[in-house]
């Protein structure tokens, strides 16, 4: 898959005729995966290839009051990158979404980005919009000599305890309220595959160890959402290999702890790995955050918490 940079409409040069996908796809959900499976059916049909035209950061950077979790993403620069070459893009091509690219017209877009891009078919969500007039499809079919397809919503019902402002649509929004809330089975089902984070091994207390539940301290790579605090089942890559882990968020409420920390203690691993890259495969929730009375009580927790993400399987 190429990858292009466009800064300005200078940039945007027509190599050969594509499927373009149009949006912002923060984490490629079901939701988005419907856009790419039509484009695919097209681009077997038509023979040509696909393209998209994406954001590196959310577009509402542009237009609401900024707050930090407006730069948090659903998955990794990278992995969202393989993601779109494994939903069958070729060129992708990322603009910033600025206040000079928020006031271009309608009529601007379609012709210095949708045309000069050589778009053949354009391919939106049903609720896209574009040009600082918010147009949506119905302007784009009128507008724009090629073929305009229109993908519906993909609906998955609410669940107990999901935010009652949400619809039953597959969204980013759903998607990081489950997460926020640390349903992780929830996020996984809307996502469509079982959410990641990477993160930097770095030195902490060093208390895992003498509990006999030694972890490796992380820190992200990336600003991806964190789960809520909590213990969690995970699924560990490193140096090409697969663990069963259990990774706890939170402040070591035990131990008086104020810092906000990731931990994951890697079953059946030993050795040190400072400084290196792990990756966290999250599968479930076993508990809550919880402080304990005594160091017996959390290393008992500590074995249950074990037996269970041993054991636990989809």
């Amino acid at each position: 898959m190429e990858v292009i940079k466009i800064d300005t409409i200078y940039d945007v040069k027509k190599t050969e005729d594509t499927i373009l996908v149009l949006g912002y796809f923060d984490g490629l959900h079901r939701g988005h995966k419907a856009l790419f499976d039509e484009a695919k059916k097209l681009s077997q049909i038509l023979n040509l290839k696909i393209s998209v035209l994406t954001f590196p950061e959310s577009p509402k950077l542009a237009f609401t009051k900024f707050k930090p979790d407006l730069l948090k993403h659903l998955s990794t620069t990278e992995d969202r990158l393989k993601k779109f070459e494994e939903y069958g893009v070729d060129c992708l091509y990322l603009t910033d979404f600025t206040s000079k690219f928020a006031h271009t017209k309608a009529d601007d877009f379609i012709r210095n980005y949708i045309e000069d891009l050589g778009a053949k078919v354009v391919v939106t969500g049903f609720d896209y919009t574009f040009g600082n007039e918010r147009m949506g499809a119905e302007y784009l079919r009128k507008n724009f000599s090629g073929k305009v397809v229109t993908v519906p919503a993909v609906r998955e019902p609410l669940e107990d305890g999901e935010n009652e402002e949400l619809t039953d649509k597959i969204s980013s929004s759903r998607i990081r309220d489950a997460i926020d809330k640390g349903n992780i089975k929830l996020a996984n089902k809307l996502l469509g595959y079982n959410f990641m984070i990477e993160g930097i091994v770095v030195h902490g207390d060093a208390r895992g160890r003498t509990l006999g539940f030694p972890t490796a301290n992380l820190v992200l790579t990336d600003n991806v959402h964190l789960p809520d605090d909590g213990v969690y089942v995970v699924d560990v890559n490193y140096d090409e290999k697969t663990y069963r882990g259990m990774a706890s968020v939170g402040k070591n409420v035990t131990f008086d702890g104020t810092e906000l920390r990731l931990e994951v203690n890697i079953l059946d691993f030993s050795g040190d790995i400072y400084g290196e890259k792990l990756e966290l495969i999250w599968l479930d929730r076993i508990r809550d955050m919880v402080k304990f009375d005594s160091i017996e009580m959390l290393v008992d927790q500590l074995k249950d918490d074990e037996e269970k993400a041993r054991t636990w399987v989809k």
